[in-house]
């Protein structure tokens, strides 16, 4: 592994770690106690990310009748919830910060023992990419570190020293805003051969309808005001790349046919969700973090 790359890993799991804080340091337990009590909306959230984004996914790959390798890539990144930009998205749009950060959280946690056997139901049944088997413990404590372990120590500032977290949110904000653009450039220039190859298929196409529609999906299966409900959508519109790395490394001995197509579908649905989320930010206007049970 070269030192470029060394360093966006290391940048990579900054914004993550970054993200999770700032979303710690502007929950309040009472907040997030509303959200994980709210039964209809997580069994919704549950039944978006778990089951229909997934068959999302094979549907949409199948729709544009995707080679082996972005089928699979596509198939591998639907199975995958509780990517943390979808928790960044909620801060770009100005929506349900908390809401979006407690479910990311779950889903990806519920997701390290999910993927595995989801991905490799839909592998099979659509008869491409054979089996697919993964480290759930590994998943589990990649998930832990990274995002429950930085959301939690936020969520423990914020609630025994709130003036300390008033203060430490800007900086920790500014970080995740700082390091979210040099993963996003990195992403590009990392893996722009692989992209620009597969600009004559239908693989960037396919990756942005798919990350439209489950932002639409995510939206329309979740209850409350406007702000959760397309919080909830940018939720389910940006997938985990973790676990779907893991395997195509697992699974696939890393087959740069894979990778490529991995790196196109993540970038199409990035620029598909980004958009969304900014006119969304625009209309809103500047305000702050909204809690569970306000309006946008």
């Amino acid at each position: 592994m070269n030192t470029l790359q060394l360093l966006f890993n290391a940048v990579t799991v900054i914004f993550i770690a970054a993200t999770m804080f700032a979303a710690g340091l502007a929950t309040t337990l009472p907040a997030l106690c509303t959200v994980f009590t709210d039964l209809p909306l997580l069994l919704l959230v549950l039944l978006a990310n778990l089951v229909c984004v997934p068959l999302l996914g094979w549907g949409v790959a199948a729709l544009f009748g995707l080679p082996a390798a972005s089928f699979i890539a596509l198939l591998l990144v639907a199975s995958s919830p509780g990517g943390p930009f979808g928790a960044k998205l909620g801060m770009v749009q100005n929506g349900d910060v908390v809401a979006g950060a407690a479910t990311q959280v779950l889903l990806a946690a519920i997701g390290s023992i999910t993927f595995g056997p989801t991905a490799n139901v839909i592998l099979k049944t659509a008869n491409v990419g054979g089996g697919v088997s993964l480290d759930v413990a590994t998943l589990m404590l990649t998930v832990a570190v990274l995002q429950l372990v930085p959301f939690a120590v936020g969520l423990i500032v914020r609630h025994y020293a709130p003036s300390t977290a008033q203060a430490w949110h800007p900086v920790a904000a500014m970080v995740s805003n700082v390091t979210f653009l040099v993963v996003l450039v990195g992403m590009l220039v990392g893996n722009w051969r692989a992209v620009i190859a597969l600009i004559g298929s239908l693989t960037l196409l396919a990756g942005f309808v798919f990350a439209v529609i489950a932002f639409a999906l995510g939206t329309a299966l979740a209850t409350g005001p406007g702000a959760r409900r397309t919080t909830m959508g940018g939720v389910a519109a940006v997938r985990n790349a973790g676990p779907a790395l893991a395997a195509v490394g697992i699974a696939f001995g890393n087959e740069p046919a894979i990778l490529g197509a991995l790196a196109a579908v993540l970038l199409s649905g990035l620029a598909a969700a980004l958009p969304i989320a900014a006119v969304l930010s625009r209309r809103r206007g500047v305000q702050l973090p909204t809690t569970p049970g306000s309006d946008a």
